[in-house]
């Protein structure tokens, strides 16, 4: 009989310890969703995020966390250990934002300006860091009350420049981890999130082993000799040769790569060339992204840009070379502990709402973190159920439902008590 009621007396501490949990997570959704404002209202680009460091360091240090700031230049930590030994846990959140000008008609829009790259433009969350700031924060929040049944540490990462830093800098994960963010303690496994604006709220999407493609950066730089517009045969117009090789690049992918075996990317995002209407510039600059998601086809690629911008400029009378800078190794989802973090996204969403998804070309620098340390990574819904207009990411119109968010903190804190005290 004892045996007996000392079962079923465990089972309802368990069962009251989790109810008041959920209680927490539920009554932290006001703040939850007011954070998220303030950050989307007030963006900071890679590396100059100081207000927003500042508003994430005073949070954490009001919940008697162990705080440590200035990693990677603007990035937060905070500790919590629990009141019973065990493993370290690390919770990661990107906080900077985007040069790109809002247009939503919302009463937190941004109307942050800055010029980025000796261009004017405004600042803006259209990536949806401001979501993952305020979920890991509430996160820190509630798992802060409930000490008691954490066996181990948690890491709460606020990392910087995710995006890439400025030209010249160094900064996001690697200078994190650069900087010792997974060690003193050593961290034993770390979690990501995602929010997107294309899964509708109150789902969650994973995929075991690569789930985001690497990133390359690269900067063509295309030589010709200038020459007054009326009169192009006295000179070698660059501005031809970047039209030739934005076109042949497309080639390497339609005729080459192999994407039966998986998708490849090759974008040229921005064109540089010329001050007149009537002037042949002397030269002329490409900078785009190479993704990725099989190792063969990535030095393909880049061996045939390579030779392909060399060939190119030279059947034109002209020069060109590429800067290849790597921006993210692919995004890994460690299959056994993806396996083992499963169980706990069917109970904070619901089995039915957790669904298997296909990579994506998309990239994360969380990909260096896994690196290092076995990791999980997922996509969290952002998107109105039902919503009949969707807005990719980095786009002037993205948005994200704040009702998704919730989920963020229920997952996130179900992962964590479960990963510890297992």
């Amino acid at each position: 009989m004892k045996t007996v009621f000392g079962f079923f007396l465990t089972l309802s501490l368990c069962l009251q310890a989790q109810n008041s949990i959920e209680q927490d997570i539920i009554e932290i959704e006001d703040k939850l969703i007011e954070w998220r404002h303030d950050f989307h209202q007030f963006p900071e680009l890679s590396n100059r995020e100081f207000k927003t460091a500042e508003k994430i360091a005073k949070h954490l240090e009001s919940l008697g966390l162990e705080v440590e700031t200035g990693i990677a230049k603007t990035g937060v930590v905070g500790i919590l250990k629990g009141d019973n030994p065990g493993k370290v846990v690390a919770l990661r959140a990107d906080i900077d934002a985007l040069p790109v000008t809002e247009r939503n008609d919302l009463d937190f829009k941004s109307e942050v300006r800055t010029t980025f790259l000796n261009t004017e433009t405004g600042v803006m969350h259209a990536c949806g860091h401001d979501t993952h700031i305020a979920i890991l924060m509430a996160t820190a929040e509630v798992l802060s009350k409930h000490k008691d049944k954490i066996n181990g540490t948690i890491k709460f990462i606020f990392q910087p420049a995710e995006e890439g830093p400025p030209p010249g800098e160094e900064g996001g994960a690697k200078l994190m981890i650069k900087e010792g963010v997974l060690e003193n303690p050593k961290v034993d496994a770390i979690f990501g999130l995602h929010i997107n604006s294309e899964t509708p709220v109150g789902t969650i999407k994973y995929k075991t082993e690569g789930i985001m493609a690497a990133v390359e950066r690269f900067v063509v730089n295309v030589k010709g000799k200038q020459t007054h517009g009326s009169q192009p045969w006295s000179g070698v117009d660059p501005v031809l040769i970047s039209a030739k090789l934005i076109d042949g690049f497309q080639t390497i992918i339609s005729r080459e790569s192999y994407l039966i075996e998986a998708p490849a990317v090759i974008t040229v995002g921005k064109i540089t060339a010329g001050t007149r209407f009537n002037i042949i510039p002397e030269s002329a600059e490409l900078i785009g992204t190479v993704r990725t998601l099989d190792p063969d086809m990535r030095e393909l690629i880049i061996k045939r840009m390579d030779e392909m911008a060399h060939d190119i400029a030279s059947a034109y009378g002209g020069e060109a070379v590429i800067d290849w800078q790597n921006n993210t190794v692919v995004t890994y989802n460690d299959p056994d502990l993806t396996a083992q973090v499963l169980p706990s996204l069917h109970k904070a969403a619901g089995e039915e709402n957790v669904q298997l998804m296909k990579a994506t070309t998309g990239g994360e620098d969380f990909s260096y973190f896994q690196e290092k340390v076995p990791g999980v990574y997922f996509f969290l819904g952002g998107m109105t159920p039902g919503e009949t207009e969707v807005f990719p990411h980095h786009t002037p119109d993205f948005k994200i439902d704040d009702s998704g968010l919730l989920l963020g903190v229920k997952a996130f804190t179900q992962i964590t008590l479960d990963y510890l005290n297992q």
